[in-house]
């Protein structure tokens, strides 16, 4: 096995923290990369992993070593680059994820526009509600809602959303318009689990936040179950605002206690590339940046 592929074996590994993970993203078998790294610890004369039966962790030499191949590696990307042109186009699969919702509405949409103008692409879109881990299922780019943690992920921040209140125009008529959050005990409340808080929600005083435990008459598991909810008149919800746009367009829902809404959360496009990364990650973050700064609902 030539050097640049056994260090991008190692590195699939250390990434991954195993040999059966590390072998499924280089589409390997397991066996063939244990051998790998073996052979590359022996030609080293080093040993580069702790191994366990549960974990796999670089050791002092192998961080080290793990930090110059992922920086070789981009390098002789960047190169394969530069040799192409710089007009070639995209090739290559891209995995791709975001929240359920958000990535129907928003996200979608670029996909299509990216595969229809880079015929030598495909896409993996994996839309689910939690934070997915970009080493474990092999992520090249996420959309992240809320203030991101530290990390090494490369992040562009491409609009805003906030959390909203809301109900339809019927219910709003027959029980009226809440004055403050503390007036939502007289209402009937809907809350959905699909997301954070579920039943504490906090808003924004002039005294500083505060704090509403909820009752809710009903409970739903997914959004979209609390915005149908909402739209048919049973009652008030909270939900990011840009799951409810088509419906605050267009009169079936309303936003109540504007004043009293928390700070709007960041929406970011979060890749492992970077400024030298490969064309097909760039190139589709580049697009869909574009197309969610221009949307109104996300700015």
């Amino acid at each position: 096995m030539d050097r640049f592929h056994a260090m991008q074996v190692f590195v699939a590994v250390a990434e991954t923290e195993g040999f059966a993970s590390g072998a499924r993203r280089m589409n390997m078998s397991p066996p063939a990369v244990t051998r790998a790294v073996a052979a590359l610890e022996a030609r080293l004369g080093v040993k580069l992993l702790h191994r366990s039966t549960r974990h796999v962790r670089v050791t002092e030499a192998g961080a080290r070593y793990l930090e110059d191949a992922r920086r070789i590696l981009a390098e002789v990307a960047q190169a394969d680059d530069a040799a192409a042109g710089i007009n070639a186009e995209p090739r290559g699969s891209l995995t791709v994820t975001a929240s359920v919702l958000f990535g129907h509405i928003f996200v979608m949409p670029g996909i299509v526009d990216y595969l229809q103008r880079y015929p030598q692409t495909r896409v993996d879109a994996l839309f689910v509600d939690r934070v997915v881990n970009f080493i474990d299922e092999g992520v090249d780019v996420a959309v992240r809602i809320g203030e991101l943690p530290d990390s090494s992920l490369r992040a562009r921040r491409v609009g805003q959303v906030r959390m909203v209140l809301c109900a339809s125009p019927d219910y709003l008529a027959r029980r009226g318009l809440p004055a403050s959050p503390d007036e939502l005990a007289e209402h009937d409340m809907i809350s959905s689990s699909a997301g954070t808080n579920a039943y504490d929600w906090r808003f924004s005083t002039p005294e500083g936040h505060r704090l509403v435990r909820l009752n809710p008459r009903l409970s739903v598991s997914t959004n979209d179950g609390a915005i149908s909810a909402a739209v048919e008149g049973f009652g008030i919800t909270r939900l990011l605002s840009y799951q409810v746009a088509p419906h605050l367009a267009d009169g079936r829902l309303k936003i109540l206690l504007p004043e009293f809404e928390p700070p709007p959360r960041p929406v970011h496009l979060v890749h492992r590339e970077g400024p030298q990364g490969s064309r097909k990650v760039r190139a589709f973050v580049d697009l869909l940046a574009q197309r969610l700064m221009n949307d109104p609902a996300l700015n």
